[in-house]
């Protein structure tokens, strides 16, 4: 797939509707969009950069400021403090957008179905809610005490996919919220990350792997992923 084949992307009624999608967003929000203009390779970098820049006119105003900041890390500017921006966000892989100082991201374009996985990312860290339940984010608050690393692998086309990627990210959003930044969760565009999907044999997606154990396929229940995550935790 192409740059090309998203130009329907960039259209009016595209337009329209993620500034329905948005319209209830409260307070801002950074993404941070990571790119190397200089990787021939890269074939996502300047989609992904142009959603986001493109999401970001559609969200509501402050102050005359959109209240989502795109800051672009173009690690082919050669600045050394892009450099550090994309060593304190953990970031390896272009294009990755991040929220949160990188524990949430996608590592890959979220086109496809993700987008409507990253719209409501962005209208629920705005909003400051999860939408977990209120058992859940206890769970998080009391059990929490180890490091964990949530990969859910996805394709563009898996309509199951957004729900396993808004689920990940929300645990580790409440995980930030009780001071306990120990949740990393990373949404892996499969086509795009080849080498991950066949580390973990993905052979149907969302396939959702924690500390490189796969777990899950297909979308889990909140009560079991949280529970599993906590088993699995590398306590410190």
């Amino acid at each position: 797939m192409s740059e090309e084949e998203y130009a329907e992307l960039f259209t009016d009624e595209v337009r329209d509707a993620l500034k329905d999608a948005l319209k209830d967003m409260k307070n801002p929000v950074d993404v941070y969009v990571f790119i190397d203009s200089k990787d021939t390779n890269c074939n996502y970098c300047g989609l992904t950069k142009k959603l986001l820049e493109f999401i970001s006119e559609a969200t509501p105003q402050k102050d005359g400021k959109s209240l989502l900041q795109v800051h672009v890390e173009d690690r082919g500017s050669g600045d050394p403090e892009v450099e550090k921006v994309f060593k304190e966000f953990k970031v390896e892989r272009v294009p990755t957008v991040a929220f949160c100082k990188g524990y949430i991201r996608w590592t890959g374009a979220p086109v496809g179905e993700e987008i409507r996985a990253l719209v409501e990312t962005i209208v629920r860290l705005s909003q400051g809610e999860s939408g977990l339940s209120q058992e859940t984010i206890q769970a998080i608050k009391d059990k929490l005490n180890g490091e964990v690393k949530v990969e859910v692998v996805v394709t563009p086309s898996c309509p199951y996919c957004p729900y396993a990627a808004l689920l990940s990210h929300m645990v580790a959003y409440e995980a930030c919220k009780a001071n306990k930044c120990d949740i990393l969760s990373d949404v892996v565009e499969a086509y795009e990350n080849q080498d991950i999907a066949d580390k973990y044999q993905v052979m149907s997606v969302p396939t959702l792997a924690i500390n490189e154990s796969v777990e899950f396929i297909g979308v889990p229940n909140e009560e079991n992923f949280v529970n599993t995550i906590l088993e699995k935790q590398k306590v410190k």
